[in-house]
């Protein structure tokens, strides 16, 4: 058995056809949870985290290091009142995929200065080959990809083709209304590209008290040219416009989607399966989820759950800069749709808190949804922000949603008045600084409290 953090530690790691990796490994984490009398006693708890994109295996275990390095200095030394509770550690591993922008690889941000050429974009198509869709000829559809990109600024045949072809390579589902995915398909290629061709910049905000159902509301103050200002530098494609930014921005609303079906999968089926057997087996243990960025949406889909199944019900939920739809939860959000987990809070799958921590720092999220927007044929003068109907839940925490409330993820040690069953979206605009900014003892404190109240 594995340590992290002082925490007995298990992985289980999921294929893109949703099968176990190695099949002992569950059945190493549920015959642990399930004995009695190691190490003084069962457990009594099980954290059940998930990482999100941009993370190879070894980033997910160093993620899962360092977060729970900051859990474990909080239960020693800020929250005796968890002291007799006994904790563990599962580690879900995916076959996730970053976005393509520069900006979300460390260092290699670009500036107002680049240009989106032939060759970025051929070198953006080699990097989602070896596995990254679901579509057995992937490799191929990205090769005849390729050829198309020398010349497609100025012929609309090409344009139309390699928006048709790049679209083919997911496994296509419906898609949602939440986050513009049932229009995104729908359109034709040459539509697509001009809809896409518009410079994504998602402006600088203030935060303003009274969104819909108690969520925040975000107002944009800023313009095109200080996008860079809302926390970090720009990344390709952000101050450009034309086929380059249409050719990027279809890539990487098209990686989005396919790496949101496969954490729905994962987390519905075999991720469920294998917590679902832990339920039948060691009830007495209590289940928190916790998923950062795309792992957001598997821990979210986790407590969803298969429609064939009866639901299970789970002690917490703790969603840090998610990487889904801020209308995720929500009641009507259009006048006619619920959000696609809506169930998940008006059902009560999560007995305790769920936690979102939000902040308008979060530029890898505050991008993917600028980009649905833009599919969607939207014209806001501000995109992402709590007011365009396609923001993302990490950037704006969760809108429309009666059941949430706003406050700021504070100081280690302060009052957390966190309620079983509610949404709590944490502004963390102060803490938090970029997508990936989530090791802090800060927000450790917030899943804590929120662990304490379930």
């Amino acid at each position: 058995m594995a340590d992290i953090a002082g925490f007995p530690y298990f992985e289980v790691q999921v294929d893109k056809a949703d099968q176990f990796v190695d099949p002992a490994e569950p059945k190493k984490v549920i015959d642990f949870l399930a004995s009695e009398g190691r190490g003084g006693g069962s457990p009594t708890d099980l954290f059940v985290m998930s990482h999100g994109w941009n993370n190879d295996m070894g980033e997910a275990r160093d993620l899962y290091k360092r977060f729970f390095a900051e859990v474990r200095k909080l239960m020693d030394n800020a929250m005796p009142t968890l002291g007799a509770r006994r904790f563990a550690v599962l580690g879900v591993l995916w076959p996730s995929k970053k976005f393509s922008d520069e900006e979300l690889i460390p260092g290699g941000a670009a500036s107002v200065a680049s240009v989106v050429t032939d060759a970025v974009i051929q070198k953006t198509l080699d990097g989602l080959r070896r596995g990254v869709f679901d579509n057995p000829k992937a490799d191929e559809i990205i090769d005849k990809a390729k050829m198309l990109v020398p010349g497609m600024a100025d012929s609309p045949a090409k344009q139309k083709e390699f928006a048709d072809l790049v679209r083919s390579l997911p496994t296509v589902g419906k898609g949602d209304a939440e986050d513009a995915s049932d229009s995104f398909f729908k359109l034709s290629g040459d539509e697509a590209m001009k809809r896409l061709s518009k410079p994504v910049m998602p402006t600088p905000t203030t935060r303003a008290g009274g969104g819909a159902g108690g969520a925040t509301s975000l107002r944009g103050v800023g313009h095109a040219g200080s996008a860079a200002g809302a926390g970090g530098a720009a990344g390709l494609g952000s101050f450009f416009s034309g086929i380059g930014s249409a050719a990027l921005n279809l890539l990487n609303y098209t990686t989005y989607y396919q790496m949101k079906e496969r954490a729905g999968l994962v987390g519905r089926g075999a991720i469920n399966d294998v917590l679902r057997d832990i339920g039948a087996k060691a009830p007495a243990v209590k289940l928190h989820l916790i998923g950062h960025s795309f792992g957001a949406r598997l821990v979210t889909a986790v407590a969803l759950g298969p429609d064939r199944k009866p639901p299970l019900t789970f002690a917490s939920l703790t969603l840090l800069q998610a990487a889904f739809s801020h209308n995720g939860f929500a009641l009507k959000f259009d006048g006619k749709h619920d959000g696609f987990f809506r169930d998940v809070v008006a059902e009560g799958r999560v007995a305790g808190p769920i936690v979102v921590t939000c902040s308008v720092h979060d530029s890898a999220v505050g991008r993917a949804y600028p980009i649905a927007s833009l599919a969607a044929g939207q014209n806001a003068a501000s995109l992402g922000d709590a007011n365009d109907p396609y923001g993302g839940m990490g950037r704006n925490g969760a809108q429309h949603t009666p059941e949430a409330n706003t406050t700021t993820l504070g100081a280690v040690g302060g009052s957390n008045a966190f309620v079983g069953g509610k949404v709590h979206n944490l502004n963390a605009d102060a803490l938090i600084a970029n997508h990936s900014d989530i090791c802090k003892p800060e927000v450790a404190y917030a899943l804590l409290s929120a662990v304490e109240k379930s």
